[in-house]
């Protein structure tokens, strides 16, 4: 997948969990819990919409590397969506 691309299904995953954040700035190695004072479900509905978004399963041992605009970013580059 290329960089615009899982880029594009990160934002949109972003902004269904928070539409308020659309026009704000938000920096790629910051965590979205330190951004935006995210808590567990904001998290929790951010892996959904990324997996809703993206057709890819997520184990819960990889939610680590989805804290961050880049972190999940590159984990959708380096993660092949399932068929179907």
């Amino acid at each position: 997948m290329s960089r615009p691309d899982a880029s594009k299904l990160v934002m949109q995953a972003l902004y269904a969990v928070a539409p308020d954040l659309q026009g704000e700035s938000i920096a790629a190695d910051k965590t979205f819990r330190e951004q935006f004072e995210f808590d567990s479900m904001d998290f929790l509905n951010f892996v959904i919409a990324l997996h809703r978004a993206s057709g890819l399963e997520i184990p819960e041992k990889d939610y680590p590397q989805l804290q961050s605009l880049s972190g999940a970013v590159s984990y959708l580059r380096t993660h092949e969506p399932s068929a179907g």
